[in-house]
């Protein structure tokens, strides 16, 4: 499950818009589980965090992550996420493991499961996009304790908690 890349093609009728409306989407996951991917990229400055912009979850720190659309391969789903959130083209690697969200269904929001994803890159690969996204060794404030949770377990941030 190392050093691969998405050589999938895109499904047929995916783009880059939902396949749902967001009526639909908030109706679905009030009703089950919804599968995402966690885009894990470290270098020697420590782990690649995003910032939320908007949504429920506005102002945290956090993996980067999406939802998996209907029939997207997992890799393709890191891939794609990749890009989005980080506009870094990069090999997934091996997975590393997954994260639960008690604080989401706790907080009347959905009940996201999170697949993440080792991808390692090199720093320099990180321009300045003008993109709220940092290396940290330590948890920033405010980031899920989930993820905090996760990355200390795996040996990738150094926490107090």
């Amino acid at each position: 499950m190392t050093g691969r890349k998405a050589t999938e093609p895109p499904l047929a009728g995916q783009d880059d818009e939902s396949p749902l409306t967001e009526q639909e989407f908030r109706e679905i996951y009030a009703k089950v589980p919804r599968l995402t991917v966690e885009v894990v990229v470290q270098s020697p400055l420590g782990i690649l965090l995003t910032k939320r912009a908007a949504g429920p979850c506005s102002g945290l720190w956090h993996i980067p992550g999406g939802t998996v659309r209907f029939g997207e391969p997992l890799v393709s789903a890191v891939s794609r996420v990749a890009g989005t959130e980080l506009g870094l083209e990069l090999e997934v690697g091996s997975l590393l493991g997954y994260i639960e969200y008690p604080s989401h269904y706790l907080n009347g929001l959905d009940s996201p499961v999170g697949l993440a994803f080792f991808c390692n890159v090199s720093h320099d690969q990180v321009a300045d996009t003008g993109l709220a996204r940092t290396w940290f060794t330590r948890p920033p404030d405010p980031m899920h304790v989930e993820q905090v949770d996760f990355l200390t377990a795996h040996g990738l941030l150094i926490s107090d908690r």
